[in-house]
């Protein structure tokens, strides 16, 4: 069983925690949470935010709207989806950055990798719960 780390509850620390943490660290950050139908369906509460998932935004300007992702930065720790732009100052459309936290995943891109994922963690809960 893996032990895990304890937390700061300084704002500061946990900021320079997902500041500091390494790609593969800000992956996980980018999790967000299955619709109903696919917490059902696969027994997963949330999953890894993909290229291609269909989601819903459920806070902000955006509420209400589904959308497609089409890029994810782990970098930045922000999504952005295909109908969610906004037009500047100077007349050019621009992607608004949309934090994983505040969508709902809706319909996954179900490829090989992400199957034998999904798999792999369904198989752990099962044998937790034994």
């Amino acid at each position: 069983m893996m032990v895990k780390k304890p937390s700061s509850k300084s704002p500061r620390k946990q900021r320079r925690r997902i500041r500091n943490a390494s790609i593969h660290e800000r992956k996980n950050l980018l999790k967000c949470r299955l619709d109903e139908f696919l917490q059902e369906e696969y027994g997963l509460r949330s999953l890894v935010i993909k290229k291609g998932d269909l989601v819903r935004i459920m806070r902000g300007q955006f509420r209400e709207t589904e959308g497609k992702v089409t890029n994810v930065s782990y970098k930045k720790g922000v999504v952005y989806l295909d109908n969610t732009t906004i037009t500047k100052a100077d007349g050019k459309e621009a992607h608004v950055p949309i934090h994983p936290s505040n969508l709902m995943l809706v319909k996954l891109e179900l490829d090989e990798e992400r199957k034998t994922l999904i798999e792999g963690k369904v198989m752990k809960i099962v044998e937790s719960e034994e």
